[in-house]
C-alpha cells in the first residue's frame, strides 16, 4: 500500500484546464445519469468548514475533501482531497485549495462551452482573489478571449492579476477596472468569483445577449447575481439540491417570486439535452438571450479532478 501525496505545483504540472474540463464535464454526465452517490456537502461554522464526498458506481472509486475556509488567508482554502478505490490499496491526497481552483474553473469552462454563443470573445471578471486565475484560463480554453477585464474594488489586485496572466493571454486586450456596473455593460461573458454579500451589478447593466457565471457565492448568506437576472435568464445550476440549500441567489430568487424550482436546469441535464438532435438551436445553448450558470460546487467535480491524478500517479 502506498500514499501519493500532491502539492499544487505537481498537481498544476500534471493536469490542464483542458484535461479538468473533459473530465467534469463527463462527471456531471455520470452525475445526470444517475453513476454517483454524492450527498450533500456538511457546512461547519457557518461555511468555515466544508465536507464533501462522492463515490462513484461503475469505477467502485470514492473521493473525499476536507477544507477550511477564511477570506482573510493566504490561502482562503487550505485542506485535503482523498481519492480510493475498492479494487486497489493506494491512496492519492491532493491540495484540496488547488484541486478547488481547477475543478471550479473546469465546471465554468464546461457551462461556459455549453451555453455562450459560439465567437464570444469579451471577457470580465469580478473578483480577483484566488479563483480568478482558474476562472479565466477555463473561459478562454472554450471560448479564446479578445479582450479580459478583471474588476476588483482594489486596483491594484485587479492589476496584479491581468499582469499575472498577460503572459498565458498572448494577443488579448487586457483591461482592469473597479466598478462592476460599467464594466459588464459590453461583456459577451461575466464571471463573478467574489464573496459578496449582495448583487454586483443590476440586470440593467448587462447586454441582451451575455453568458454569466457565478460561482462565489456558496452559502445562503452570500450573494452575487440580482433576483432579475435570474427571472430574465435561462438559468443552469451544478444540482439542484445543492444550490436550494445553499444559494443566496436562489434562495433569495426563489423567495420573492422571480423564479421556480421548474425553472433551474442541472447541468448534467442540460449537456444530455445538447447531445440529442431535437435540441439543436434551443435557446439554452446561447443562441438568443441571456443565459446563467450558477455554482456552488459539488463533489462530483473533485472526483473528476481527483481521477485524473489517480490515472497519473497510481496506475
Amino acid at each position: 500500500m502506498k500514499t501519493i501525496t500532491l502539492g499544487e505545483q505537481e498537481i498544476r504540472d500534471a493536469v490542464t484546464m483542458n484535461e479538468a474540463i473533459d473530465a467534469v464535464r463527463q462527471g456531471f454526465l455520470d452525475l445526470a445519469a444517475g453513476e454517483f452517490e454524492m450527498p450533500t456537502r456538511t457546512a461547519l461554522r457557518d461555511g468555515q468548514f466544508l465536507v464533501m464526498s462522492a463515490h462513484h458506481r461503475s469505477t467502485a472509486s470514492a473521493m473525499i475533501k476536507t477544507l477550511s475556509v477564511n477570506f482573510g488567508r493566504t490561502p482562503a482554502i487550505a485542506g485535503s482531497v482523498v481519492w480510493s478505490e475498492t479494487g486497489r490499496p493506494d491512496q492519492l491526497v491532493a491540495a484540496a485549495g488547488t484541486v478547488t481552483a481547477l475543478r471550479t474553473g473546469a465546471a465554468v469552462g464546461v457551462a461556459t462551452d455549453l451555453l455562450a454563443r459560439s465567437g464570444a470573445a469579451r471577457l470580465t471578471l469580478i473578483g480577483a482573489g484566488g479563483q480568478a486565475p482558474d476562472q479565466i484560463r477555463a473561459v478562454h480554453a472554450v471560448r479564446p478571449l479578445r479582450r479580459l477585464t478583471v474588476v476588483d474594488t482594489d486596483q491594484r489586485r485587479a492589476e496584479t492579476l491581468a499582469e499575472t496572466m498577460q503572459s498565458e493571454l498572448p494577443g488579448v486586450e487586457l483591461c482592469t477596472a473597479t466598478d462592476a456596473e460599467s464594466a459588464v455593460g459590453s461583456a459577451e461573458m461575466v464571471c463573478c468569483a467574489t464573496s459578496a454579500t449582495a448583487p454586483l451589478f443590476p440586470a440593467a447593466a448587462l447586454p441582451e445577449r451575455v453568458h454569466v457565471n457565478a460561482i462565489g457565492a456558496y452559502r445562503p448568506t452570500m450573494r452575487e447575481l440580482p433576483a432579475e437576472l435570474l427571472a430574465d435568464s435561462a438559468v443552469v445550476v451544478d444540482e439542484l439540491g445543492a444550490v436550494l440549500e445553499e444559494s443566496g441567489e436562489i434562495i433569495h430568487a426563489l423567495g420573492a417570486g422571480a423564479v421556480t424550482e421548474d425553472a433551474l436546469t442541472e447541468l448534467g441535464t442540460a449537456l444530455t439535452a445538447s447531445s440529442a438532435p431535437a435540441a439543436s438551436g434551443a435557446p439554452l445553448v446561447g443562441a438568443t438571450g441571456r443565459t446563467v450558470f450558477k455554482s456552488v460546487g459539488v463533489a462530483v467535480q473533485d472526483w473528476a479532478v481527483a481521477r485524473l491524478l489517480a490515472g497519473k500517479f497510481l496506475r
